[in-house]
């Protein structure tokens, strides 16, 4: 088996959570009343219960390294997620001029910021 990570990000409501990223073709792979994980292909987010949360004061965040950022970024925008400089959920596109390998963020319902970043699988 690869080594590997997962974000563990704050969910007020696993279901709320759930159905949010479930339109992102995400789906639920385990859920006990104290932890959940969603998938999508190769990627994985894991969720705490944190109901307290105020997702204007989230500083909680985690990169999705993807091979095809750009097809991430439509899927949620066919999904809903509006391109906006505020509010939660929301889509921050990359700006014009930044060349480097992040392509934009996602906002989600509970004011977690997933960076969205081309994976070169380079050596470094």
């Amino acid at each position: 088996m690869t080594d590997r990570a997962t974000p563990n990000l704050p969910a007020r409501d696993f279901v709320e959570t759930a159905q949010f990223y479930e339109a992102l073709g995400f789906s639920q792979t385990w859920r006990d009343r104290s932890w959940m994980i969603l998938t999508r292909g190769s990627l994985q987010l894991e969720f705490f219960p944190h109901p307290d949360l105020d997702p204007s004061a989230s500083w909680f965040s985690a990169c999705l390294r993807l091979s095809d950022p750009a097809r991430f970024y439509e899927a949620c925008r066919a999904a809903g997620v509006p391109e906006a400089r505020a509010g939660i959920p929301r889509l921050v596109p990359r700006a014009a001029d930044d060349t480097g390998p992040l392509f934009g963020a996602l906002i989600d319902p509970n004011g977690s910021l997933l960076r969205l970043i081309k994976d070169d699988q380079r050596d470094i």
